[in-house]
């Protein structure tokens, strides 16, 4: 399945738990960033580095879905084995 579809499959799925998503360019000094999930006001938002690749972007998305209980929503099959199959070692 195309990287883009992915993409947009997690990014579905975020909205649907109410995480907000932001394409964001990051610019830090002497750090680089892919991005992360973050809390804001009791919301969550997902913030993806513009600069990224879409597989780096992926993989920010899928580490912060990971965090969320999601036996009580509908994941396209897809999606559910990269969240159950992804480790970060």
């Amino acid at each position: 399945m195309d990287n883009e579809i992915i993409l947009s499959y997690l990014e579905e799925l975020a909205e649907q738990l109410g995480i907000s998503v932001w394409d964001e360019s990051i610019n830090l000094e002497e750090t680089f960033s892919a991005g992360g999930l973050c809390r804001v006001e009791g919301k969550y938002i997902l913030i993806l580095n513009s600069k990224t690749t879409t597989k780096e972007k992926i993989e920010v998305s899928i580490k912060a879905l990971q965090k969320f209980e999601l036996s009580n929503i509908y994941v396209k099959p897809v999606i559910r084995e990269l969240l159950e199959g992804y480790n970060d070692n």
